[in-house]
């Protein structure tokens, strides 16, 4: 049987290291660490990005959108044994998609898999979708520093 959590806020402050303004998801309403996840992110005309991005036509920008995504993948692996708390480092986010935009008042809904997990290095697709419909995509390679570095060579020097 799979355990299944959900992560309040404070919760979610417990395994990561984000905090406002970057902690950009409210909720992970499901998790089986280290298979999927599901959270949201609730978008009111309050957030700090609003007023400037952009002046009479406000909507949450871009990268923000992957930071966000990445926030629920990075609870995959952070959920494991012996992995709350650490600090993460992105590797790399590829195939970004945007397919139209996420204004206030929205709720970006947040949907992430863990495709691989081996040495300290999650890989895995996230998917950002509003009223069930995708706005927003991308393919996330995420390291978890201190463990990587027990697999990295060390110089001779």
């Amino acid at each position: 049987m799979e355990e299944k959590l959900s992560l309040d806020i404070v919760q979610i402050q417990e395994y990561e290291a984000n905090r406002y303004p970057y902690l950009l998801i409210d909720k992970v309403t499901e998790i089986v660490p280290g298979k999927y996840a599901k959270g949201y992110k609730n978008l009111t005309f309050n957030e700090w990005f609003f007023p400037c991005h952009f002046e009479g036509c406000p909507n949450m920008p871009g990268m923000l959108q992957i930071e966000a995504l990445s926030h629920v993948f990075i609870l995959l692996f952070l959920t494991l044994p012996g992995n709350k708390g650490k600090i993460t480092n992105i590797l790399g986010a590829n195939n970004l998609k945007f397919y139209q935009r996420v204004l206030p008042g929205d709720r970006l809904e947040i949907e992430a898999e863990l495709n691989s997990w081996k040495r300290g290095i999650g890989i895995g697709p996230a998917r950002g979708y509003v009223d069930g419909k995708l706005v927003c995509e991308a393919e996330f390679k995420i390291c978890i520093p201190e463990i990587l570095q027990q697999y990295t060579p060390k110089s001779n020097k």
